[in-house]
């Protein structure tokens, strides 16, 4: 939601508010040109007001136009001389940018034509030339271009499409048929490209240059080819867009929907012509918030003036987000073709209408987890952290994770710990609720499938041969407490620490890898204690760093307030632990001292999900650290232990011979007793 500055909401100074109020539902899409959109807003101001999800978007203009304040004040103490500076640092970067652009490579975006629509439509032929969304009264998942003329979209709540629009129909979702007629058009854009880009089921990127050059013929005719092939092989339309770079192709693709085409040449001053007069909004990466603060606090409406205000991009925004906006102006994108990467996470949502009955919100857990591990299976995943999603009746968004200590995909396991996780925020009124696992068994190279099992190596460093070796007596391992480990029966819950302790002693085989060490047991359990008394506090401080597998910050750090974390316990019931590590503080009470994150007090929500990204990131760190520590940890232990072993047997071998003096030899001892005779 989107208002110019000095106006209010109230009707009584603004007659007219619905004039000020824009959200995504108020935004053109193709095919909507020539919709009255006074009127939309009005219809969308009116339905929407009072409701939670109006409070939701009033928090979030708040704070859209705090932002801007505060970066309006950061470039108003921008000095010439600082200014200057900047400007010298964009125009070398201008420079560095240009020496990249590409023109030797043609891509094409290719956009079904409102894809969901369009295949129910073929499928239903009594649809065609009537008003018509997919989705229901509560979510519009796309509309066709007759809905379209009423201001109806994607992403707009069904009560307030029927409002706009009052002959519209609705058709229910089926994703089982969407998933096939995708399929039919992905045959024919192997044709033409067998590495092609899926960005989702009803668009793609493709690059032709190969193609072109092969058969000899322009990107124009690529795409007039593929557009037929598409609609001879599925019955469907499809527009396209033709540009030296991904970023241009896909804006090129919106020009001229539906079923149609545009093709911007490989050549600098066309592109540099193109993009001018470009909006900013019509770059992919640039949505509305971005584009309210291009606007409200630069005066950036195209992308020509990127360039033009450089200085002071490069002056607020960081190196990288300055790069992106000057890369736009340039009208430079992506032309490599991304090498193929594993997938790191994979999750299943669902929103449904607002409601606290627990069961009701159970059952949805296990929906959602059944939908999860079927798409795991089907993919042959198996992961360890299962993060939970949930968002409130007043649009809140949390999130809670916990780390296993086994991998799962099975829809038994899934929702056994995400009912734990549940558990813990109830009672609660709830209007989504998502699962998401992540650190698949293939995230690690060389790692073994099954945490539990240890390789030769560590099975040595652990300690466990000789603690085969000792019997009851402290072994290598005997630092780190057994109540620490956490049995596979009892709960899957795990520290990072007992993955490398939980398991059956080692192999015979073993036995003999420290032979040394059986020959002096008493002494060498002696020496134990006084190892484990060396490495004491280090151990300890080891375990507290691993031990926490699921943490949830109550609270932000601008309050005052000592952070909480939650854990799952081996019981599987919520702790808490004091954490005072790495804690983050709000600078001038705006700005996260981390990542220079501006958000102001008000926004209580989304400063703890913003210090619960900031958590979940640390302990990332810290677990993937922690069997390297616990590696090394062990491995002074060991060098530790031989140097008591080897300097215990010295000394006894000394002890042996420290009367040497007072001895004689045989022969000596013979001779002397010969002469006594």
């Amino acid at each position: 939601m989107e208002r110019s500055d000095g106006e209010c909401a109230s009707s009584s100074e603004n007659p007219r508010p619905w004039q000020s109020y824009h959200t995504v539902y108020t935004n053109a899409k193709a095919g909507m040109d020539g919709v009255d959109k006074e009127k939309v807003q009005k219809v969308v101001y009116e339905m929407s007001k009072g409701s939670k999800y109006f409070e939701n978007e009033e928090r979030k203009e708040a704070f859209i136009r705090q932002k801007i304040e505060h970066m309006r004040a950061r470039c108003a103490k921008l000095t010439l001389l600082v200014i200057s500076h900047y400007q010298k640092v964009a125009d070398k970067r201008i420079l560095e940018l240009e020496a990249t652009r590409d023109l030797s490579r043609s891509w094409l975006h290719v956009d079904m034509d409102a894809f969901y629509a369009a295949v129910e439509t073929l499928s239903n032929p009594s649809l065609k030339g009537k008003p018509m969304a997919v989705g229901t009264m509560s979510m519009i998942c796309t509309a066709n271009y007759e809905a379209r003329r009423f201001g109806v979209r994607a992403a707009m709540p069904g009560f307030i499409a029927r409002k706009l629009c009052p002959e519209l129909i609705f058709v229910p979702t089926d994703f089982t048929k969407y998933t096939y007629f995708s399929d039919l058009t992905r045959k024919v854009f192997c044709k033409y490209d067998p590495n092609f880009m899926a960005a989702s089921l009803d668009e793609a990127y493709l690059d032709i240059t190969e193609v072109c050059r092969e058969r000899g013929i322009s990107g124009i005719e690529i795409a007039e080819e593929l557009r037929t092939s598409v609609y001879e092989e599925a019955g469907l339309t499809c527009s396209a867009g033709v540009a030296p770079n991904r970023l241009l192709a896909k804006v090129c693709s919106d020009i001229n929907k539906p079923n149609g085409q545009f093709v911007l040449p490989n050549d600098r001053m066309a592109v540099m012509t193109f993009i001018s007069s470009l909006p900013i909004r019509k770059i992919g990466g640039i949505g509305k918030v971005t584009e309210h603060i291009l606007r409200d606090v630069f005066g950036i409406n195209t992308c020509e003036e990127m360039l033009q205000k450089g200085s002071l991009l490069c002056a607020v925004f960081s190196h990288s987000t300055a790069d992106f906006f000057l890369s736009v102006g340039l009208g430079l994108g992506s032309t490599n073709t991304p090498q193929a990467r594993f997938r790191k996470s994979i999750s299943s949502e669902r929103t449904f209408s607002a409601t606290e009955d627990k069961a009701l919100l159970y059952r949805k857990l296990a929906e959602i987890a059944e939908m999860l591990s079927a798409d795991m299976q089907k993919e042959g995943l198996r992961g360890r952290t299962l993060t939970l999603k949930l968002k409130t009746a007043s649009f809140e968004v949390r999130t809670r994770a916990v780390t296993l200590h086994k991998y799962i995909s099975s829809s038994e396991d899934i929702l056994k710990h995400a009912s734990v996780l549940l558990k813990a925020e109830l009672p609660v009124s709830l209007r989504l609720i998502g699962l998401r696992v992540t650190q698949f068994n293939e995230d690690k190279v060389r790692a073994p499938s099954d945490p539990t099992q240890k390789t030769l190596t560590n099975f040595m460093t652990s300690g466990h041969a000789s603690k085969k070796i000792v019997g009851d007596q402290n072994s290598l391992g005997s630092d780190i407490n057994d109540d620490c480990l956490i049995d596979d029966k009892e709960t899957s819950v795990s520290l990072d620490v007992s993955e490398t302790n939980n398991y059956e002693f080692g192999d015979p085989v073993c036995d003999n890898s420290l032979p040394d060490l059986n020959d002096e047991n008493c002494s060498f359990s002696n020496k134990i204690s006084e190892v484990e008394k060396i490495h004491e506090n280090e151990v300890s401080q080891l375990l507290e760093g691993n031990s926490l597998v699921l943490r949830q910050e109550e609270g932000s750090c601008c309050d005052g307030v000592e952070e909480v974390d939650k854990y799952i316990t081996p019981d599987n019931k919520v702790g808490t632990s004091s954490n005072q590590k790495d804690q983050f503080i709000w600078l001038d009470d705006y700005k996260c001292s981390l990542c220079g994150t501006e958000m102001p007090p008000s926004f209580i929500a989304e400063r703890q999900e913003h210090s619960d990204f900031h958590l979940a990131e640390r302990l990332q760190k810290e677990e993937s650290g922690s069997d390297l520590r616990i590696l090394m940890h062990r491995e002074r232990c060991v060098r530790t232990q031989k140097d008591h072993s080897a300097s215990h047997r010295k000394r006894k071998k000394q002890k042996l011979f420290e009367k040497e003096g007072t001895h004689i030899p045989i022969d000596m001892f013979f001779s002397k007793r010969n002469r006594n005779f």
